[in-house]
């Protein structure tokens, strides 16, 4: 499959990258910093671009099949703003497929079901920031003609790949407190061969 990540450069990004290298698809990378990518794989393309910039999305999204995007907040509205441009990229092109990397925080509220998590008392976040942009982006994809999966982690430490986690559609699993970063970008990548979760959102916890 020929795969485009955005958000490369990040944490889970970057293992994304790695495990699409290691199945042997062809991965082409969008990064402001191409530099930071540190991998040499005959399967890798690394572009550089800005996903602000429309010129650049449009040019990156010819022959793609799948699009996963690891994009995070980092205290910007990136992610909210770069989303669109995405969005309507794709559907020019005829894309279907987007995985994207959010927040348990937009799942929704066990307590108070007719909220998300960010908005009731099952978070105990002080800051909405991120979850704010990221509800943004969950809103867009809802309203397009994409078939998108977002996967919701909880609590994101560095870690080894376990293999073994509770995944739950919509909601965070119950008393699910983390998920390693690359047990998170496992079950990320998995989703490019799943139809199970179109749709929807999927909390992610141990």
């Amino acid at each position: 499959m020929n795969i485009l990540v955005l958000g490369a450069t990040g944490r889970v990004g970057n293992q994304i990258v790695t495990y699409a290298l290691h199945e042997r698809h062809h991965v082409t990378v969008l990064a402001r910093t191409p530099e930071k990518i540190q991998k040499n794989n005959e399967n890798l393309t690394i572009l550089p671009g800005n996903v602000l910039n429309k010129n650049d999305i449009v040019d990156v999204m010819h022959g793609i099949d799948v699009v996963i995007s690891a994009l995070n907040t980092d205290g910007t509205t990136t992610l909210s703003e770069s989303m669109p441009l995405i969005i309507e990229a794709m559907e020019n092109e005829g894309i279907k497929r987007i995985i994207t990397v959010g927040t348990a925080g937009i799942l929704q509220s066990k307590t108070t079901p007719n909220l998300l998590r960010y908005q009731s008392s099952d978070s105990k976040r002080k800051s909405t920031r991120a979850a704010k942009e990221h509800h943004k982006v969950y809103d867009m994809l809802k309203q397009s003609t994409l078939e998108w999966t977002i996967v919701c982690p909880t609590y994101l430490p560095d870690g080894e790949r376990v293999g073994k986690y509770r995944i739950e559609r919509n909601y965070l699993p119950e008393g699910g407190a983390e998920i390693s970063v690359a047990d998170t970008a496992e079950f990320t990548f998995k989703q490019i061969n799943a139809s199970d979760y179109i749709k929807s959102r999927v909390g992610i916890a141990y």
